[in-house]
């Protein structure tokens, strides 16, 4: 379903999809396809890719350790629970920073040992070595898309949602078509609408109503609160645009046909993903962002129409070498 139904066509219709989602029977992404897993190493914020690999067949008990170690040379502490080094990159600590290996599952981090961690069909698995003086946690990313709306979390698909601003039906029906060309099925609400814990969202509009989602709104509060190294506030001639560097310090302002797309958390929800800009036409540069080759590795990207922005930007005191 598509929103561009007036007002109260949309109320009829938002109603019909909460006492469908009470029934259980919200939409869902397709069935897992294929019966293997992907594994990619990178480091500072994906920026240098160091492995690749794709699995055609999940072995059983599968873990997000053991696929690594058969792909990449790595050494670990505690028993083999903590990865301290990758191909000779390895954990350092100097001059008040801090760089580790981190990984995402689905382009969700994880919050349990990666030996512990067991894979299901069809998993992207993301280690990056990382500052992590700027935010010490970045609880979801974009770079692994289309997931997790294709594959979900542990093997379970959640249904998937875009939460849509009054004035931008025309984008939030072509963030549907692009879900659509990746195999994920979504339904369209109006932004405000009840949210589950478990309903994967697109938050898709101009900021100043994107904004008043819950989630979205933790972009403001930056990086160390929301893991997106990019934030929105007023500006001399309008609303800005500023994009963060990896200590959280603010390297550029952008002002018209800005668009963002950046993921985050809030509170025990899943991952909800913002599609917004600075006008409406920043909105349609977020818009053509949503593909697999233009997200690829990355935590967040910027546009502004002409040119795609990795997030966050490499700063004076940007990440080092390392290793």
């Amino acid at each position: 379903m598509q929103w561009r139904a007036p007002a109260v066509a949309m109320r009829v219709a938002l109603a019909v999809l909460l006492v469908t989602a009470a029934l259980g029977g919200c939409t869902l992404g397709p069935e897992s396809k294929g019966s293997g897993a992907s594994l990619t190493v990178t480091r500072d914020f994906g920026a240098k890719p160091i492995v690749r690999a794709n699995e055609e067949d999940l072995p059983e008990g599968e873990t997000a350790m053991r696929i690594l170690q058969r792909h990449a040379d790595v050494d670990t502490r505690y028993g083999g629970r903590f990865v301290t080094a990758i191909e000779g990159v390895r954990s350092s600590s100097s001059g008040g920073t801090r760089r580790d290996w981190l990984y995402f599952v689905n382009g969700i981090e994880e919050d349990v040992g990666a030996a512990e961690k067991r894979l299901e069909p069809g998993d992207r698995v993301w280690w990056d070595y990382r500052d992590w003086t700027g935010a010490l946690r970045v609880p979801a990313v974009v770079g692994s898309y289309p997931e997790p709306f294709l594959h979900g979390s542990e093997g379970k698909r959640y249904p998937v949602r875009i939460d849509c601003a009054k004035d931008a039906s025309d984008a939030c029906g072509r963030v549907a078509d692009r879900l659509e060309e990746a195999g994920v099925p979504a339904s369209t609400t109006a932004i405000g609408a009840p949210a589950g814990k478990e309903v994967l969202r697109l938050v898709v509009g101009q900021w100043p109503q994107v904004r008043q989602d819950p989630a979205a709104q933790l972009v403001e509060e930056g990086p160390a609160r929301s893991g997106v190294f990019a934030r929105f506030g007023p500006g001399s001639r309008g609303i800005e645009l500023l994009l963060l560097d990896d200590r959280g310090r603010a390297q550029r302002s952008l002002r018209e046909g800005v668009g963002l797309v950046a993921a985050t958390r809030f509170e025990e929800q899943v991952p909800t993903w913002v599609v917004t800009g600075t006008d409406a036409d920043g909105v349609e540069a977020a818009v053509r962002l949503l593909s697999e080759r233009a997200l690829r590795d990355h935590f967040a990207v910027a546009s502004d129409g002409a040119d795609s922005v990795p997030l966050p930007l490499r700063g004076a005191g940007g990440a080092g070498e390392g290793g």
